[in-house]
């Protein structure tokens, strides 16, 4: 696995605005993901070798626990380092950036906007 771990911020930029709370979870994971670009980078780069390497299926929940060892300490802007909430947006976001991967990731239904 690539190690950017130098690269990444080490000090929070801005810290979680406390009215979080009254926001959608669309909402905080778009303020999340503008503040933590490199998060989908990786999750891109990471899925892409799992199809290389011919896996058929992969989690999303798998790839955010690769992600929390590897980088867990370097996200900024929400209370929780690697937030679960994001885990559908997430996933979306690749599907959107490589429809190719549909068959890859098994998709469910938003509870919440």
């Amino acid at each position: 696995m690539l190690s950017t771990q130098l690269e990444l911020p080490m000090t929070p930029l801005r810290q979680p605005d406390p009215a979080d709370g009254n926001r959608s979870i669309q909402e905080r994971f778009e303020a999340f993901h503008e503040l933590n670009p490199w998060i989908l980078a990786k999750l891109e780069g990471m899925t892409a070798d799992c199809v290389e390497r011919g896996l058929s299926r992969v989690g999303i929940g798998m790839l955010f626990e690769v992600l929390r060892y590897e980088y867990g300490r370097t996200t900024l802007g929400d209370t929780w380092k690697l937030n679960n909430n994001f885990r559908s947006r997430y996933v979306r976001l690749l599907l959107e950036q490589h429809p190719e991967w549909n068959a890859v990731f098994e998709l469910r239904g938003l509870r919440s906007a």
